[in-house]
């Protein structure tokens, strides 16, 4: 009974170890973090956070932001990020669904945010900037650097993440202490994390990837990060000769590679380019290879379970696949029942073991629909394994688009383009794209008579509605959906005729 942070964070001298290093200069070692998060910790509960509340946060990317959530886990209540592109409409659907006891949210959208909050009944809401800045940090200035960190049991929720899918709204999937502790300890161990090692985190921190697997992973080793505000290929190629490790998603890659300064003496001390959250195109993994020497590692996990896969550290990365099953990670591909089938027969992937969540909040029998009597989670991806066990995507039972490494799901996107003046209806589907890995893409139908919206017109209203991620890249207006004789959208004859769409793009 420890929680995650009282098991993974660093004791006695690693204390002093550098935690962080950000690209500004600015250092942080691990009893800063400790002394900081106490003072964060002190004044969440001043704010009226009890253990098991959520705290749900919408900031930029910040060391701060780091340390709240570190504080959040002392405090013994559950973090709740949200992407910082979000829109204010966007917002009111979390809030209300996961009714947090406290919105922390960047100090220039408080003003917007604060009368939401109201009428949602969150009883408080503060800000927190990217300079240390910000009505929490005012608070947590005066309180004191020692607090004692609640005791947790393993199946007490650290996490709520919300996680997209192709009806309804996102679910908001609860994650354990277990969870996160176990996923932590075993990726350190499989990806050889040490002390030694330097992380370059150039990572949003509002999703698993980012915040669970890199931060995480880092304090389970005692190891340090190069900070980075955001991705951006100038500042990521300046850090690169200091790194040992980098977590990315296939984008960064494919832009990386535009560059003509990645080269093998910029990566030589770096040991291992781990890829995740979105599909890795093979010509990308063999033009990594050619140009620095590394096999990118390929990995599979989703927000209600962490990684569930990995192509080896230390053995044969395959391309095409994302690997063996972590040794904690139990994983079957199955039939519609439930039953394993042979290798080399595509089904759905199923889950158990120590890392997968504890169902949908809130709390209810139906969250547990999508496990079956004997614990497993169906993941909703399809896939088959060979016979020595690797896995391989083929697709996904539902329409979820992973765009950049994030998750869209059609049926919103389709609301907002319904709701347009002059559309009749519309279908949101992915195209293979050469930057994002899949690219949104909305076929739309006109009302009778109708000459607009334009796709410009229909993009500058949408933009307002839905984060950037979300936007499809093109508007596609047809006279008519493609229908099975059912009336069915065939969404995949839209994907077939418009698959080279984007083979131009840059």
């Amino acid at each position: 009974m420890s929680g995650v942070f009282a098991a993974l964070f660093p004791r006695g001298r690693a204390l002093q170890r550098q935690f962080m290093r950000t690209d500004s200069g600015r250092v942080l070692r691990y009893i800063d973090a400790l002394e900081q998060t106490a003072r964060l910790a002190h004044a969440l509960v001043a704010l009226g956070v009890h253990a098991g509340d959520r705290v749900a946060v919408q900031v930029q990317k910040s060391p701060e932001a780091v340390l709240l959530y570190l504080a959040t886990l002392r405090a013994g209540a559950v973090f709740l990020p949200l992407n910082s592109d979000y829109t204010v409409a966007e917002l009111e659907y979390f809030l209300a669904d996961a009714a947090p006891s406290l919105l922390v949210c960047a100090p220039e959208r408080q003003g917007a945010l604060e009368p939401l909050a109201q009428r949602l009944g969150v009883p408080a809401v503060v800000s927190l900037g990217t300079s240390a800045d910000g009505s929490l940090m005012l608070a947590a200035r005066d309180f004191p650097t020692r607090f004692e960190t609640l005791a947790c049991r393993d199946d007490d929720l650290a996490a709520i993440l919300y996680t997209s899918g192709t009806t309804g709204r996102s679910k908001g999937a609860m994650l354990t202490q277990r969870n996160l502790l176990s996923n932590a300890r075993t990726l350190a161990s499989v990806w050889a994390f040490t002390a030694e090692d330097v992380l370059l985190h150039a990572l949003p921190i509002f999703h698993i990837h980012g915040l669970f697997v890199a931060i995480n992973v880092t304090l389970a080793a005692a190891s340090r990060m190069i900070f980075l505000p955001r991705f951006d290929p100038d500042l990521v190629l300046r850090h690169l000769p200091d790194a040992s490790v980098m977590m990315g998603v296939p984008t960064f890659y494919v832009r990386l590679l535009k560059d003509p300064r990645l080269s093998r003496e910029l990566t030589a001390r770096c040991r291992v380019f781990i890829s995740g959250s979105a599909p890795l195109l093979l010509d990308t993994q063999q033009a990594w290879l050619a140009r620095t020497g590394h096999a990118l590692l390929e990995r599979y996990g989703m927000s209600e379970t962490g990684m569930n896969t990995s192509n080896p550290y230390a053995g044969e990365r395959v391309p095409g696949s994302v690997g063996l099953p972590l040794p904690d990670v139990r994983l079957r591909i199955a039939d519609e029942h439930g039953t394993p089938l042979p290798s080399g027969e595509i089904g759905m992937i199923e889950i158990s073991g120590p890392n997968v969540f504890a169902g949908y909040w809130p709390p209810s029998d139906k969250s547990r629909d999508d496990f079956r009597d004997d614990g497993y989670f169906m993941t909703g991806d399809l896939g088959r394994s060979d016979a020595r066990g690797y896995v391989y995507i083929v697709g996904r039972a539902k329409d979820l688009i992973i765009s950049g490494g994030y998750n869209v799901y059609p049926k919103e996107i389709e609301a907002e383009i319904n709701a347009l003046p002059g559309v009749l209806e519309s279908a949101v589907f992915a195209v293979p794209h050469p930057d994002f890995g899949e690219g949104v893409t909305a076929a739309v139908v006109r009302a009778a008579g109708a000459q607009r919206p334009t796709e410009t017109e229909a993009l500058l209203a949408l933009r307002a509605r839905l984060a950037a991620y979300k936007l499809p890249k093109r508007l596609l207006f047809l006279d008519q959906l493609p229908r099975n004789s059912m009336g069915k959208v065939q969404k995949k004859l839209l994907r077939e005729r418009y698959a080279s769409l984007y083979e131009a793009a840059v």
